[in-house]
């Protein structure tokens, strides 16, 4: 599903993606970032593509909660694709990821540095890309399981964001 109709999109030199699971009641984890529900109902349903998307993507943006999230792991699982976290706290000497402060400073790097297919991950940023308009194209598996409360994919909105075809 297309997301981004601005000029914006256009004028970049990358794609923006998302490919995410979510509680039937709209939520990405746990409210203490677990996804172990996810997980467990994922090992039962098997890929459902995640791999063939991943072959397609050069980048991956996240932010710090995703990034600590993914550190617990115990197994790096981006290995040969570029990975920038967005945030204004995180510090580290990771070698596998860049640290970017800004959004601004994010996108000229995304643009300078040649990516072509950029996977957006965790409910902040994914929220941000929305929000900035500069989020290409959602792809959502909805796991049959209610939460009721935890992190939600989506947040408050200060307008309408038609996600239908352009």
């Amino acid at each position: 599903m297309t997301t981004s109709s601005t000029p914006e999109a256009a004028e970049r030199s990358f794609r923006t993606l998302v490919y995410i699971g979510m509680s039937l009641d709209g939520f990405i984890a746990r409210p203490d970032g677990d996804i172990d529900w996810l997980n467990e109902r994922g090992a039962q349903a098997g890929d459902m593509g995640y791999e063939a998307f991943m072959v397609g993507i050069d980048t991956l943006v996240m932010g710090r909660n995703t990034y600590e999230k993914v550190l617990t792991f115990g197994f790096w699982p981006y290995e040969g694709k570029r990975v920038a976290v967005l945030s204004t706290q995180l510090t580290t000497d990771d070698a596998n990821v860049t640290v970017y402060r800004s959004l601004d400073a994010l996108l000229k790097s995304l643009t300078t540095e040649g990516a072509k297919n950029v996977y957006v991950d965790g409910g902040q940023i994914v929220q941000t890309f929305l929000r900035e308009g500069i989020l290409d194209e959602l792809i959502i598996t909805t796991a049959p399981v209610l939460l009721g409360t935890g992190i939600p994919l989506f947040g408050r909105l200060d307008r309408d964001i038609d996600l239908g075809p352009v």
